[in-house]
């Protein structure tokens, strides 16, 4: 296989990637836009189905990205710098599993060519998660499914 036929996620390290290959190794599930409580005696995270109030629920795709880190507080930056710090990314996550040295799963758009497979393996929120707004007490809202592998 010639190198311009291995994909740059197999070919670079996550430091190494422009803008552009960054923010394409985002699968569109936006378990990252889910609130999630952790437990401050063993650390432990939990997640919820509740979703940022930027989040469109059907696409899964943030309504202002370029500015969701000004309009949402708590919103954090995925950097080669803090990735390995986010312990609340899940397990499915293309920026965890490269930087744990994994490989994407097939139906990660980048393998699989087609947006819409992460949500016709079921690995995102879509269908899956409620608006912040129709929210109340998060610890009411606490799911097992972020979780889950789909290998």
């Amino acid at each position: 296989m010639a190198a311009e036929e291995i994909p740059f996620w197999k070919q670079k390290s996550l430091a190494e990637m422009s803008l552009e290959e960054w923010d394409s190794l985002c699968d569109g599930c936006a378990k990252c836009c889910l609130h999630k409580l952790e437990d401050q005696d063993s650390g432990e995270i939990s997640y919820t189905n509740v979703a940022c109030r930027l989040l469109d629920l059907s696409s899964c795709l943030c309504t202002d990205y370029r500015q969701r880190t000004l309009l949402v507080s708590d919103c954090v930056e995925l950097l080669p710098r803090n990735l390995s710090s986010l312990k609340w990314l899940p397990p499915t996550c293309a920026y965890r599993l490269l930087e744990e040295g994994r490989e994407l799963y097939w139906w990660h758009p980048l393998v699989s060519g087609d947006p819409e497979t992460v949500h016709q393996a079921g690995a995102s929120v879509r269908g899956r998660c409620i608006a912040e707004a129709t929210a109340s007490d998060l610890e009411d809202h606490i799911v097992e499914w972020p979780d889950e592998s789909y290998g």
